[in-house]
């Protein structure tokens, strides 16, 4: 087996998605202390915990407790680099999320318990379902009250659209939530301490019909879950990998993100199910994560990530071959031949230079105007990758300038937004002034 091979093997690239405030950043936080890439998980929004998110990096992010920018995060764990997409739940930056749903090549979609399933979730859920991506859902909270497991699978099924596949079942829930039972690795998993930011130890157990387990969680509880379980076999599918690859059935995990119930059952689960990069079309052939040449396209551009620099990067996800530094590619849409000597791997705001990168990946360029959204990076060839969605216009304002001292950040910073993505700039003819328009609340 050829090194590059090996390579894409080991890597598992996704995003997480959901409605605002249903707890996708702190799932990313506790993925990443399980994975051993932090130490201490921080808070998104928090008076006692003093370590803010490590993707919500941005100080808007701080300040609101709500991620409005994809975050990268990258960490190993069982051998594997794991890619790690945080993405805004707002609707005011679902544009963002759209896009990168462009370079993930599978999604968890994140629930809260008590709120169910909510409407930004049915839209980013709908637009993976266009694209065939494989979804894993992890319902989340369940320290809190909340609804029944089964009236959540049900609405899961009936506003997604979803055929789901319980791998996971919650013991009890709220003040009694006491552990779950893991169908996947067919153990079940008590946690004997609720320290909100610490990972507790955990009693096994093989057999369900073990006796022992009446007495750890109390024969009422136990007695439930028999039944629960017996209802999950009887009623919902077995989880079959095809299907689930196919985008056809969905796994379903309970847990609290925040007391780290459930978080480490799913990382393991989806080391073992989750796709490896997959192939992607272009407008000429469908490109292979195993071809020797290298392909990626620019799905983000972020500008001032270090305002103390000022730099600006392009996010590229790789799609085939080794991207390595310092050598010459192909900026397709210019048809010029670009070098880059400092390609950066992503720890959301940490950054390191790579030698090389491969498939699954998403390296930082540093850009100084050249690239686009969209736009497609070759060892040579000319093709261009499809599907990373744009959005007519929505909203519009004239652009007043009160200083003309500053007429040129003005119009850097307004190039910068455009750039970006964000917004479109219009020119009305008759006095040339100038009009900014948006799509915060486009839809699909």
């Amino acid at each position: 087996m050829s090194d590059l091979i090996k390579e894409i093997e080991k890597r598992k690239t996704f995003g997480i998605i959901s409605h605002p405030d249903a707890g996708k950043t702190t799932l990313t936080e506790k993925l990443l202390l399980f994975g051993g890439a932090i130490q201490e998980a921080g808070a998104v929004k928090s008076n006692k915990i003093k370590k803010g998110a490590t993707s919500d990096f941005m100080e808007i992010e701080r300040q609101r407790g709500i991620s409005v920018a994809t975050s990268v995060l990258a960490f190993e764990y069982r051998d594997h680099k794991i890619n790690i997409l945080d993405t805004p739940g707002h609707k005011d930056f679902a544009e963002d999320t759209y896009r990168t749903l462009t370079a993930v090549d599978s999604v968890i979609v994140v629930i809260d318990v008590a709120k169910g399933v909510e409407e930004q979730t049915e839209k980013l859920v709908q637009v993976c379902r266009m694209r065939n991506i494989p979804m894993l859902v992890f319902i989340n909270k369940l320290d809190r009250e909340g609804k029944d497991a089964f009236d959540l699978l049900d609405e899961v099924e009936q506003k997604l659209g979803l055929t789901v596949c319980p791998l996971s079942l919650p013991i009890g829930m709220g003040a009694d939530f006491q552990g779950i039972y893991n169908i996947w690795e067919d153990n079940i998993q008590l946690f004997l301490e609720e320290k909100k930011q610490k990972v507790g130890e955990a009693i096994k157990f093989d057999d369900i019909n073990d006796p022992s387990i009446d007495e750890v969680i109390g024969e009422k509880a136990a007695k439930n879950l028999r039944e629960e379980l017996d209802l999950v076999q009887s009623v919902y599918p077995e989880f079959n990998r095809e299907d689930y690859m196919k985008g056809d059935l969905q796994p379903v995990f309970f847990g609290s993100a925040l007391n780290n119930f459930g978080v480490r059952e799913l990382l393991n689960a989806f080391i073992d199910i989750a796709p490896m990069p997959q192939p992607k079309e272009s407008d000429t052939r469908l490109v292979k994560p195993e071809e020797t040449t290298f392909t990626g396209f620019v799905f983000k551009i972020h500008a001032n990530m270090d305002p103390k620099h000022r730099d600006r990067l392009a996010f590229v996800k790789i799609v085939s071959g080794v991207f390595k530094r310092n050598e010459n590619y192909l900026l397709v849409r210019e048809g010029k031949k670009m070098k880059f000597s400092s390609p950066n791997a992503f720890f959301a705001d940490k950054k390191e230079v790579v030698d090389e990168s491969f498939p699954g990946d998403i390296v930082g360029l540093h850009d100084t105007g050249s690239f686009r959204i969209g736009d497609t990076l070759t060892g040579g060839e000319k093709l261009s990758f499809k599907g990373v969605p744009s959005f007519s216009p929505e909203h519009f304002r004239y652009i007043n300038n009160n200083d003309p001292l500053k007429a040129k950040q003005l119009a850097k910073g307004i190039d910068q937004l455009m750039d970006e993505g964000v917004a479109q700039l219009f020119t009305l003819e008759m006095n040339n002034r100038k009009i900014i328009g948006n799509c915060w609340c486009a839809s699909i």
